[in-house]
C-alpha cells in the first residue's frame, strides 16, 4: 500500500476531545475519525485492523463449532416486549421514531427466535451461533473514543444446550476460545466474577483489563487471583462490636441538616456511628428501607440479588408519602416498612438516623432491641485495602476495561420466547442458552492502552497493519526512488504487506515521525547516504535500534528478524 496513494490523515497535535492514549493515538495515527459523540468512522488503517481482529476471533470462534449468522440490527420491538428487555435497557435502548422498531444492543431475542422450531429435537442440539455485528446503545455520556461509544461492533455467541451440564461445557469451550484470542491479540488481561444485570441469568464473567479510562471498577487479590467487579465483589470487613451499654432513644433537633457529613459536623461524632436510611421501590409496588454504615452507597446490584425482581430508588416526591420526611431524615424507628441493613451494621447499637420528620434525628438506637425483623445482607462496595474473602490479602480496587463478557442466560429467553425441544421419549423442555460477548474495536483500543511510547503506537508481529514500514527518504533523487520501488515490488511478491512511504514533497523527519506515530515494528529506510554504501538501514521500532544490512542481504534479514 502506497502512502501516497492512501487515507493515512496523521495529526502533530493531540486532538481536543482525547483525554486517554488510545483516543488520542488512535485520531492521530489516522485509524479513526469521529462523527458525532460516541459514533467514530474507521479509515482504512484502523478498518484493516479490524478485520485482522475479525478473523482472529472468527477463527476460534470456527474452532469451537461456531456458525456465524449475519442478522439485523433493526429489530420488532415486540420481541423484545417479550423478553421484559425494552423495560431492562431503558434509555440507552435506540427506538425509531414512530415505529415499532428499536436497534438492537445485542441479539439474544433474535437468535432464540430463529432457533424456535427450527431446533426441535435434542438430536439438533448442542448449537454455537455467533455474528460480527454492528450494535447500538444510546449511552447518555460517549467517552474515551471507542471504548464507549454508542455504534460498535461486536462478536456474539449464543449456545443452544438440552441441559445445565450441556452449557456448562459450552461456557467453558467459550472461556478458552476467549483466552486464545485475547493472548493471540498480545493482551494482558485478567478474569473477574460479574453481575449479568440486563442480561439475566445465572454465572457471569468479565475479561478485563487494568486501565485508569476503565468504566468498570474491579477488586482483585494479587496474592491468590480472586478478582471480581465491584458490582459483586466481597471482602472481610473487621465487624464494630456493639456498646456495652445501650442507650435509650431520644430525639434530636437537627435544623437544615441533610447528609452524613453534616450530622457528625452537628453532633460532632463519627460516620460509622451512623445508619444511613434510603428507600428503594421493589417490584414497582413495595417500598423497603436499607440502612447502610455513615457514607457507604448501597450497591444495587447486590440489592437485586438479594431481592430478586426489580428495584429502584424511590423518588423524592415519593419519600415524604412513604415515610413523613425528605431524604436526609427518614431512619428505621417505627416506619412500617421492610427493613434490610448492610452487614458492617450487624446488632449495632446506639446509632444515629433520621426521625422520620424533618429536621429531626434519633440517637441511642439498638437494632436488635428497637428494630424488630430486621434482616442483613452484604450490601455495600468492597475497598482498596480491606481483606481478600480467599486469602485475606489486602485487596486493591482498581478502574478497568472490559473487553468480553459471557454469561450462562439458562432458560430465560427460552421461557419468555417459547423455544422449546423434544428428548428422546417425546417430553417437551426449554432450551438452555448461554451469551458470548466481546468488543472487537474494545480489543484495538486495549491494546494500545498497554503499548504505546511518546511517539506512538507499538505493534507486535500478531496485530500490525503491515508487516513492514518502508520508508523513501528523499523520492525525487532518481536512485533512493529505483531502489525503494524495487523493493517494495519484490517484498510485495513475495508475500509481505507493506505500507510505502513513497511521498516526494515530505521531508525526512515527517516521514520518521508518520513511522513511529502509525508504530508498524519493523522500519526499512532507503536514503542517499546508506546507498552510497550498497545499504540500507532497518530499525526496530520499539527498542529504537538501527543497523545497516547490503541490499542483496535484505530479504534474508528481515525472515531473520521475524523468526
Amino acid at each position: 500500500m502506497r502512502f501516497s496513494k492512501t487515507f493515512i490523515p496523521t495529526l502533530k497535535e493531540t486532538p481536543g476531545d482525547a483525554v486517554i492514549p488510545s483516543h488520542i493515538l488512535m485520531i492521530r495515527a489516522g485509524l479513526t475519525r469521529m462523527l458525532s459523540a460516541g459514533i467514530y468512522s474507521f479509515l482504512p488503517i484502523g478498518y484493516k485492523l479490524i478485520r485482522k481482529i475479525s478473523e482472529v476471533i472468527r477463527e476460534e470462534m470456527n474452532a469451537i463449532g461456531g456458525q456465524e449468522f449475519h442478522l439485523p440490527a433493526l429489530n420488532p420491538k415486540e420481541i423484545w416486549q417479550e423478553t421484559g428487555r425494552v423495560e431492562a435497557f431503558g434509555d440507552t435502548l435506540f427506538h425509531i421514531k414512530n415505529r415499532d422498531y428499536v436497534l438492537a444492543p445485542t441479539h439474544e431475542e433474535i437468535m432464540a427466535f430463529h432457533a424456535k422450531g427450527n431446533l426441535k429435537s435434542y438430536k439438533d442440539l448442542p448449537q454455537i451461533w455467533y455474528q460480527i455485528q454492528t450494535k447500538f446503545r444510546n449511552e447518555p455520556r460517549p467517552r474515551s473514543g471507542v471504548i464507549r461509544g454508542r455504534q460498535f461492533l461486536m462478536k456474539d455467541a449464543y449456545s443452544f444446550d438440552v441441559d445445565y451440564e450441556g452449557l456448562d461445557k459450552s461456557y467453558e469451550a467459550h472461556d478458552k476460545a476467549y483466552r486464545k484470542i485475547f493472548d493471540r491479540c498480545g493482551l494482558k488481561y485478567f478474569v473477574v466474577g460479574a453481575s449479568s444485570g440486563a442480561m439475566g441469568g445465572s454465572k457471569s464473567e468479565e475479561f478485563m483489563l487494568k486501565s485508569d479510562a476503565g468504566e468498570d471498577t474491579v477488586a482483585y487479590c494479587s496474592k491468590c487471583g480472586y478478582a471480581a467487579n465491584v458490582e459483586v465483589a466481597t471482602s472481610i470487613i473487621e465487624p464494630i462490636k456493639r456498646d456495652e451499654i445501650s442507650k435509650e432513644i431520644y430525639e434530636i433537633s437537627t435544623p437544615n441538616v441533610k447528609s452524613i457529613d453534616e450530622l457528625c459536623g452537628f453532633l460532632k461524632i463519627d460516620d460509622t456511628q451512623c445508619a444511613k436510611s434510603r428507600i428503594y421501590i421493589h417490584n414497582n409496588d413495595t417500598p423497603v428501607l436499607i440502612l447502610m454504615q455513615g457514607n457507604e452507597e448501597v450497591n444495587e446490584n447486590k440489592l437485586l440479588s438479594f431481592l430478586g425482581g426489580t428495584v429502584r430508588p424511590g423518588h423524592p416526591e415519593e419519600l415524604k408519602e412513604i415515610t413523613g420526611a425528605d431524604a436526609g431524615s427518614i431512619g428505621p424507628i417505627k416506619i412500617g416498612l421492610r427493613i434490610i441493613a448492610d452487614l458492617k451494621l450487624k446488632d449495632r447499637n446506639n446509632l444515629f438516623s433520621g426521625a422520620n420528620k424533618n429536621d429531626f434525628h434519633i440517637g441511642g438506637i439498638d437494632l436488635v432491641r428497637d428494630v424488630k425483623n430486621i434482616e442483613y445482607a452484604d450490601l455495600r462496595f468492597a475497598k482498596s485495602g480491606e481483606k481478600c474473602i480467599r486469602c485475606q490479602n489486602e485487596l486493591e480496587v482498581f478502574k478497568a476495561i472490559e473487553l468480553g463478557h459471557i454469561f450462562k442466560l439458562g432458560t430465560k429467553y427460552s421461557d419468555a420466547l417459547g423455544v422449546r425441544y423434544l428428548d428422546e421419549h417425546g417430553k417437551d423442555h426449554p432450551i438452555v442458552m448461554g451469551s458470548y460477548g466481546i468488543g472487537v474495536e474494545r480489543i484495538l483500543a486495549c491494546f494500545i492502552e498497554q503499548n504505546y511510547d511518546e511517539k506512538g503506537i507499538l505493534w507486535n508481529e500478531h496485530l500490525t497493519p503491515f508487516d513492514l514500514h518502508l520508508v523513501g527518504l528523499n523520492m525525487k533523487n532518481n536512485e533512493v526512488s529505483n531502489i525503494a520501488e524495487k523493493i517494495f515490488d519484490e517484498l510485495t511478491k513475495k508475500g509481505y504487506e507493506i505500507l510505502f512511504d513513497d511521498r516526494i514533497d515530505e521531508t525526512a523527519g515527517v516521514k520518521f515521525n508518520d513511522a513511529d506515530l502509525i508504530g508498524i515494528p519493523i522500519q526499512i529506510i532507503v536514503g542517499e547516504k546508506n546507498l552510497k554504501e550498497n545499504s540500507i538501514e532497518i530499525k526496530f521500532r520499539k527498542t529504537g535500534e538501527r543497523y545497516k544490512v547490503k541490499i542483496d542481504e535484505l530479504e534474508n534479514k528481515i525472515k531473520e528478524i521475524i523468526k
